[in-house]
């Protein structure tokens, strides 16, 4: 093994261009699957991240929901709001009528959506996530008065609002008395939209229907179950069945694991395909490498060489290229991950970690290995099964 271990080497050694080549083309394969499904990884800790925050929320809404996806079906009232307060485990139920209105501000208008909540009620929907940056809260007694998103406040118009400016809402003018601390991901509607009281809100709104209810629960472990019966009581309420939608953040990361789930197995076929061509560049060297060396492995199996000896000496030619590529492409994949790390954080303003997991390094070596020795079988059978008469007498 140590005379075939040695021969292997020296052919290698020899034919260094050659093999440089094929080792990159396995390097930037397992370099490509690699950073891909560690920024993948980063991307799916990111974003799960967010909603375990809010694991003790369940949003409450009149319609079917899915993730990503939202029917509207009417509305709730104020029986509603009682009848979830009243279910055991309920810590906080928080009410939100909400609609869209034009707003202007120094003379430029955008349409927005307006939130009106109960001030009392400002924690059950923000909890100790959502926080005021600058300025205050709102008060109960409060008139005219808004709390604004951060994106409202720096993104919407030319000119930046600030605390104490003034706005127009629907025709009422109201002064700004805080702006949100920007919140991004799952929580952008918070940076996009404006709260003012209940009170100003069915005033500027037209109506007093609610159109979403924010529960926080004490237990984080009863929250599936809460979410069932909070459907059940509010579907009976108005006798009609799938009128409501209970969704707790666990359902969302279910949900979302699932996508990332498909999204990563995607990349990874993506980046598969470089794996193929490399594969097609090794077994191309290796017949090369057969052709060359004829001569070689007619003298060696003329002085007593089995075909299982000229079979093993080239598939561990091949295996020994591609292990050398699979570090290569570990080491291509960790500097990749972090390349395209800081890439989104800088385009996007989202910091993405790059996670590598070690069975996914670990993974990548093996697989290089695999495709290697698969590659380099069909010339390694060739070379073993030459008749050493032939092979001598080949120029």
């Amino acid at each position: 093994m140590k005379d075939i271990f040695l021969l292997a080497y020296r052919d290698i050694k020899e034919r260094k261009a050659r093999t440089s080549l094929t080792l990159m083309g396995i390097a930037v394969g397992i370099a490509a699957v690699i950073a891909l499904m560690s920024v993948g990884y980063g991307f799916e800790q990111s974003v799960t991240g967010e909603l375990v925050e809010m694991a003790d929320l369940i949003f409450v809404m009149p319609g079917k929901a899915n993730f990503g996806n939202y029917m509207e079906l009417g509305s709730f009232n104020e029986r509603d709001l009682k009848d979830v307060e009243r279910i055991g485990g309920v810590k906080e139920a928080a009410a939100m009528i909400s609609g869209m209105e034009e707003v202007e501000y120094r003379g430029e208008k955008t349409v927005m959506r307006v939130i009106g909540i109960d001030t009392r009620d400002i924690s059950a929907i923000f909890g100790e996530v959502v926080k005021t940056g600058d300025g205050r809260d709102l008060r109960d007694n409060d008139h005219k008065a808004c709390l604004i998103g951060h994106s409202i406040a720096n993104d919407y118009f030319d000119e930046e609002i600030g605390v104490n400016d003034r706005i127009n809402i629907g025709g009422s003018k109201f002064r700004v008395v805080g702006v949100l601390e920007k919140q991004g991901g799952f929580r952008s509607d918070v940076d996009s939209s404006i709260y003012i009281t209940e009170r100003d809100a069915k005033s500027i709104l037209g109506n007093d229907e609610i159109a979403q209810i924010t529960v926080r629960v004490r237990d984080i472990g009863e929250a599936e179950l809460i979410a069932e019966e909070i459907e059940e009581r509010i579907d009976e309420n108005h006798k009609l069945d799938d009128f409501t939608s209970a969704m707790t953040m666990g359902s969302a990361i279910t949900q979302l694991k699932t996508i990332f789930t498909l999204l990563q197995a995607v990349l990874v076929a993506i980046a598969s395909i470089s794996l193929i061509v490399a594969s097609i560049g090794i077994m191309n060297t290796m017949l090369m490498s057969v052709m060359e060396r004829t001569h070689e492995i007619g003298i060696m199996k003329a002085i007593g060489a089995k075909n299982r000896n000229v079979l093993s000496l080239f598939l561990l030619e091949s295996g020994m290229v591609s292990v050398a590529g699979g570090v290569c492409g570990c080491v291509l994949g960790i500097i990749g991950a972090n390349v395209i790390s800081i890439g989104i954080g800088a385009a996007f303003g989202e910091a993405i970690p790059a996670i590598l997991r070690p069975e996914v390094l670990l993974g990548g070596i093996v697989v290089a290995v695999i495709v290697g020795v698969m590659s380099g079988l069909y010339p390694a059978r060739k070379a073993s099964k030459m008749s050493p008469v032939e092979a001598v007498r080949y120029e």
